[in-house]
């Protein structure tokens, strides 16, 4: 007997994508404690310097959200490695789906994900601002830049959301790959730590180098966009790619 409800890839995705909103809160619970952790060690500042003449001292000190935006970039790598196991994706085949509906659910949830760490870890320089003012004592608070002037913001929240998504996108291709063959779990860790240390024995830029200053310098934000976006297409592009060869489910 067959069915007269046609089923649309779209309504599938948004429902596998409400349930993981829901069903994955840990994840964001683990962002917390990570962001929280990260402000701690930010409370002694990423950087001093000091200037002293006849009997003034003066120590400066710069705080910012570096450390909170280090934490979340590898909180969104790693979560983007977890959605690919298969205790994450079985609860898919809850749903009437396939693999596609499935990747695309994955993206969107590692999208809003990386939006709402975007928005937490600029929100957390203010945050940073007041623990400081509270609990450190003769400090005068001066501000580079306007934090707080709408398109500032903005630019902010976007630049690390973008920052979150291309971590999230490299996450999910290792997660695809190590899913393809366990091989890779042991391999890319040593690739990686093993080019750390040739670049650190040649004094040469490797690759690592490369794809810092590709991404990292750039000063034109409509570039820099269009560079992450780009390439994170291609990332879950190819742990799409990759998936196809895994083993269908029983």
């Amino acid at each position: 007997m067959m069915s007269l409800t046609k089923v649309r890839l779209w309504d599938v995705v948004k429902q596998q994508y409400r349930y993981k909103l829901k069903g994955y809160i840990q994840v964001f619970m683990s962002m917390v404690v990570l962001q929280v952790l990260a402000l701690i060690f930010s409370l002694n500042g990423v950087g001093n310097a000091g200037a002293s003449g006849g009997l003034l001292n003066v120590n400066t000190s710069y705080f910012s959200a570096d450390f909170v935006l280090a934490f979340t970039m590898l909180w969104g790598f790693i979560t983007a490695i977890l959605i690919t196991t298969k205790a994450y994706s079985n609860d898919d085949f809850i749903f009437v789906t396939n693999r596609l509906s499935s990747h695309l659910s994955n993206v969107l949830f590692l999208v809003t994900a990386s939006i709402l760490g975007g928005l937490t870890t600029i929100l957390s320089t203010f945050l940073l601002k007041v623990i400081v003012f509270l609990f450190k004592s003769d400090v005068y608070l001066a501000s580079s830049a306007d934090l707080a002037a709408p398109m500032t913001l903005l630019v902010g929240v976007s630049s690390a959301s973008l920052y979150i998504l291309l971590l999230c996108s490299l996450g999910y291709l290792v997660g695809t790959l190590i899913q393809w063959s366990k091989l890779f779990a042991v391999l890319l860790p040593a690739v990686f730590v093993g080019g750390l240390l040739l670049n650190a024995l040649s004094g040469e830029a490797g690759i690592l180098a490369v794809l810092y200053a590709f991404f990292m310098t750039e000063s034109s934000f409509p570039l820099f966009f269009l560079k992450v976006v780009c390439t994170s297409v291609v990332l879950f592009w190819g742990a799409f790619g990759l998936s196809n060869r895994l083993e269908v489910r029983p």
